[in-house]
């Protein structure tokens, strides 16, 4: 009889945030693209070009914005790239969500603490 196979966990790609350089599944990043019109927000993450990573947070966009960005995307940010993506900044949370759980490193396991609770 033949032996079952495991199956695998499927694979989830991982980008780095260029702002902060986090590393988290590409799901949950922006991706901006160097394209002909300049560099754009790409929405879909299917668009044709150059990419980089951000999160959706005003703080990782003003660390990229200061020179890692234009470094990423291997080209210099114009006037009218900086004020576009300055606009989008603005209009980003300062801090990240507040429902979100942030893990610092030295945490213990949330299983670990449940064990430990009288």
């Amino acid at each position: 009889m033949a032996a079952k196979k495991s199956l695998k966990p499927k694979h989830v790609p991982q980008r780095t945030c260029v702002g902060c350089r986090e590393v988290l599944p590409k799901r949950q990043l922006l991706r901006l693209v160097r394209s002909e019109d300049g560099v754009v927000i790409d929405t879909t993450a299917k668009m044709n070009g150059r990419g980089a990573y951000l999160h959706d947070q005003r703080s990782c966009w003003k660390k990229a914005l200061k020179g890692s960005l234009a470094a990423a995307l291997r080209t210099s940010l114009t006037a009218g790239d900086l004020e576009r993506l300055t606009d989008y900044m603005e209009r980003l949370p300062a801090e990240p969500d507040a429902g979100s759980i942030q893990v610092q490193p030295g945490d213990a396991p949330l299983h670990e603490e449940a064990k430990m609770a009288p």
